[in-house]
């Protein structure tokens, strides 16, 4: 069963989008972070390691942040070169899902922030049209996550 509700049209033009941004993947991986950071202090409880960093410029210069833009940068990358096969989404998604929920302990309002937040940059590099083809596999992303944390009793 298909559960993805985008066009073979829509995906195209997301993957198109996408690759824009995808090109600077450490740069505007860790310029995702940085602006969740600054703008929801309280995401950064969840990584021990940059707690103590107050400064967007100390943490655009942090290693740890600088790999774990890259990181989630790579994960949705992967998510995106699947966006025609569920099973294969599904596949990278639940088990994202679970460490994030089980292990890690992540609120998931959190993904829907991310996601945000890589909108607003695609639509301030790369205009309006861009954020829009991106917005509708945000949407698929988040939901996919709000229901494996469900099922782990969130």
């Amino acid at each position: 069963s298909c559960t993805m509700s985008l066009s073979e049209a829509e995906v195209q033009s997301a993957r198109g989008a996408w690759e824009k941004i995808y090109v600077d993947a450490e740069d505007n991986g860790t310029a995702v972070l940085v602006r969740m950071f600054t703008e929801h202090p309280d995401t950064k409880s969840y990584f021990t390691h940059f707690k103590g960093m107050d400064s967007a410029e100390e943490m655009k210069q942090s290693d740890q942040v600088r790999g774990h833009g890259k990181k989630v940068f790579s994960a949705i990358n992967d998510m995106v070169q699947h966006l025609d096969n569920s099973e294969a989404f599904l596949g990278i998604v639940t088990p994202l899902g679970k460490k994030h929920a089980t292990q890690l302990k992540i609120d998931p309002k959190n993904f829907r922030i991310i996601c945000d937040i890589i909108l607003q940059l695609m639509e301030e590099k790369f205009g309006g049209d861009c954020k829009a083809s991106f917005e509708k596999v945000t949407n698929e992303i988040c939901t996919h996550l709000n229901n494996i944390y469900k099922e782990e009793g969130w």
